[in-house]
């Protein structure tokens, strides 16, 4: 279930300010259309399960870090 805020925050995604209505870390990730089942996240310096994405609400200058697990040779 998505959950927007009324007002947009601003956070850090990978180093750069960004503007967001996203609720929590889940919503954000989806608002982003990336493939969640190849990302390793981190908010605020705490690496985050994905079960724990949905419980982690974003605020203002929150920081985020998406790395997008790529396999190959």
């Amino acid at each position: 279930m998505t959950v927007e805020k009324t007002q947009p925050v601003k956070v850090w995604l990978n180093g750069e300010k960004t503007e967001t209505v996203a609720y929590n870390i889940r919503d954000l990730l989806d608002s982003l259309d990336l493939p969640v089942a190849a990302l390793l996240v981190e908010h605020n310096g705490l690496a985050l399960r994905r079960d724990e994405w949905q419980k982690h609400l974003l605020s203002e200058g929150d920081r985020v870090e998406i790395v997008r697990i790529v396999a190959g040779g």
